[in-house]
């Protein structure tokens, strides 16, 4: 079936996913692009999918064909891609495996989206966001991932509560500082453990700082003050991954 009306409410669903509320409302979120379909597919989260006229994408989903300027109506980028899937939201898996990396209140897309592809590439089993940390289901975290979202177990939590739990459970916590903590390269690694990465402009919240059980910085030449948050994360992860 060919859609070209705006009015049609299937159509309005699919715009109305480009509202943090709706999405939310609705478990669904948009994902544009075949690289993000694919992945998406591989692991069972596609709910639908509507192309552009005469797009062929042979995958058993449900699909629906659009119009060029329905299709620049349903999109969130200035040159849509001919491919738009509606996806079911992640589901959290229960298990949390040794390797935990908690980010407290990241608010850059961009960052969340690259600090998501380094977890997966540094093999983190768990990536749990803070409550205030930028919605995972935006579109600019989405495309940054690169699709790796679908592969990484990722959770929604009070971190401060969930920190808690983990301590009990016997998680070494480190924390990070730009200086006053231990050598990133000196560090000795923990069999079980969670890092937590800080906000972009202030790091880590005090009340977070004092369940940490260490600290740790990358020393880099005194010109740099700071690292960008995703660049950070990627060093770090990288060296506990040695």
């Amino acid at each position: 079936m060919l859609y070209s009306s705006k009015e049609n409410e299937k159509i309005k669903m699919v715009r109305k996913l480009h509202k943090k509320k709706y999405r939310d409302q609705q478990g669904l979120f948009l994902i544009e692009g075949e690289h993000l379909v694919l992945e998406a597919y591989k692991k069972g989260y596609i709910k639908e999918l509507y192309l552009k006229k005469d797009t062929i994408l042979p995958l058993d989903v449900p699909i629906n064909y659009v119009t060029d300027d329905l299709l620049l109506y349903m999109s969130e980028l200035d040159s849509p891609s001919p491919i738009i899937g509606v996806c079911y939201k992640l589901k959290p898996i229960n298990e949390l495996g040794n390797r935990i990396l908690i980010l407290d209140n990241i608010q850059n897309p961009g960052n969340l989206g690259t600090i998501i592809r380094s977890a997966v590439a540094f093999n983190i089993d768990t990536i749990i966001l803070s409550k205030d940390t930028v919605d995972l289901y935006n579109s600019k975290v989405i495309r940054a991932t690169q699709g790796l979202l679908f592969h990484v177990n990722i959770i929604l939590s009070d971190i401060e509560e969930k920190i808690r739990e983990l301590k009990k459970n016997n998680y070494h916590i480190y924390g990070t500082r730009v200086t006053h903590g231990k050598s990133l390269k000196s560090l000795e690694k923990k069999e079980r453990f969670a890092i937590i990465m800080g906000n972009e402009g202030i790091g880590i919240k005090e009340e977070i700082k004092d369940l940490c059980d260490e600290f740790i910085y990358i020393k880099m030449n005194q010109n740099c003050e700071s690292l960008n948050v995703g660049i950070a994360t990627s060093i770090i992860l990288y060296e506990l991954d040695k």
